[in-house]
């Protein structure tokens, strides 16, 4: 049974289709390379899979099966494999369907799925585990929160960031809030959150927002380079960590009770807001070549 149990963990982990893995033994590094289809949003199947590494981790104490060992990680890393783009958000066109459904169960299930992703990135899966997000492409809504979720944010430059929810007269609500304000003053954080604005990585990082700022196409360099300074002093950045989430801690019930506000306050927006909400989720179809909701999730919203 000992054997077999991480031998299904294997096969998990080989099925993912909206994440790639890429194990570093030497390094303890685990990347998590996005890459949701059809669109490059924050979908249901991609939080599914983020989760279920998540879970993977927390199961066995940090470690995953590889090469049929049990490989201790003390990074995860976040990334993109599509090309200019880390995440444009959570699932517009899902989200406008849900609505206009009156489908309020199953918003607050993806808003709930999508906080407990995000809550595992923030305290390392409650583990020894440093999380870092690589952005090496534009990061809005959701995608910017899940960026900001990690201990360690490092950015290229010249790569957009914003929260453009109140377009449609929404807040983002997965935890921006709780994110921004431990790294810079509330009222600037509001101001980021309401202004609808993109910001540049530079403007960002002289703002304290980004941890380190990476020249166009060194992003992962970048991320290597931190790693390795971190392991000559690893015992101090634990101890930070640690007494960092004592000293500001972001509990998962406080952004689950921010999400359930969130989805009432998506419930009651206009059928003006929801036809923006449709044109943005079509300019993410644009993106990606598609144009078109997947037929599992039409059935959900439908």
């Amino acid at each position: 049974m000992e054997k077999a149990y991480p031998l299904t963990q294997q096969t998990q982990l080989r099925n993912l289709k909206q994440l790639r893995l890429k194990v570093d033994p030497e390094l303890n590094v685990l990347w998590l390379f996005q890459n949701p289809s059809p669109r490059p949003c924050f979908n249901w199947e991609l939080v599914e899979e983020l989760r279920s590494v998540q879970s993977i981790l927390e199961i066995n104490h940090g470690s995953i099966p590889y090469r049929n060992e049990m490989l201790s990680i003390e990074f995860l890393v976040l990334d993109s494999d599509i090309q200019n783009i880390f995440s444009m958000g959570g699932d517009i066109s899902l989200f406008e369907k849900l609505i206009r459904n009156k489908k309020k169960k199953e918003l607050l299930e993806y808003a709930r799925n999508c906080v407990d992703a995000i809550h595992r990135f923030n305290v390392g899966c409650r583990l020894p585990i440093t999380t870092i997000a690589c952005v090496r492409g534009d990061a809005m809504g959701g995608g910017f929160e899940e960026a900001l979720s990690c201990n360690v944010l490092i950015v290229e430059k010249d790569v957009e960031l914003g929260f453009p929810e109140v377009l449609f007269n929404l807040f983002p609500g997965m935890g921006a809030y709780h994110f921004l304000s431990q790294r810079i003053n509330p009222k600037k954080a509001e101001k980021i959150m309401l202004d609808g604005k993109k910001y540049i990585s530079d403007e960002l990082f002289e703002m304290g927002v980004v941890d380190k700022l990476a020249d166009k196409g060194r992003g992962q360099q970048v991320v290597y380079e931190y790693i390795k300074e971190v392991k000559k002093y690893n015992n101090a950045h634990m101890a930070m960590k640690y007494v960092r989430e004592k000293v500001h801690p972001i509990s998962h019930d406080d952004l689950i009770d921010v999400c359930k506000y969130w989805v009432d306050i998506a419930m009651n927006i206009s059928e003006r807001d929801l036809k923006l909400m449709k044109r943005l989720a079509r300019a993410q179809d644009r993106l990606m070549g598609n144009n078109c909701l997947p037929k599992r999730y039409e059935k959900i919203a439908s």
